[in-house]
């Protein structure tokens, strides 16, 4: 069974930045595909970033793409997300998420609680 914890979100002005992390326990990190989704209020989830088991791969959805940067340290079993030039859109609460496949549905097998992220204008 693994955890997932994740930390770093805030509040901040349109243009800046923030790196969210994932800490993972009780499993083979190095095992795991790992994943940003996000859900802002009265959407659904949706996927934001992935990365493989070993780091050299990663992949985003469009509206991030060029902002955001997923990466992974499987030495300390942590996942980031480092979000730069944020906008209001980007507000939502994000989920870190864990499996052994790399995909971009929902369908991980372990998620976070979430980290609530809020971009002002």
């Amino acid at each position: 069974q693994v955890q997932l914890i994740e930390s770093g979100g805030g509040l901040v002005q349109a243009g800046g930045s923030l790196t969210l992390s994932c800490a993972a326990s009780g499993g083979t990190f190095s095992r795991y595909a790992m994943a940003w989704f996000r859900q802002a209020p009265g959407k659904e989830r949706e996927f934001v970033a992935v990365i493989n088991w070993t780091g050299d791969k990663s992949y985003y959805t469009d509206s991030v793409e060029g902002r955001f940067t997923i990466s992974r340290d499987n030495t300390k079993a942590t996942v980031l997300l480092q979000m730069n030039n944020l906008k209001p859109e980007d507000t939502a609460v994000y989920y870190c998420a864990a499996d052994f496949a790399m995909r971009a549905d929902l369908k991980y097998d372990y998620w976070g609680q979430g980290t609530q992220v809020a971009v002002s204008s």
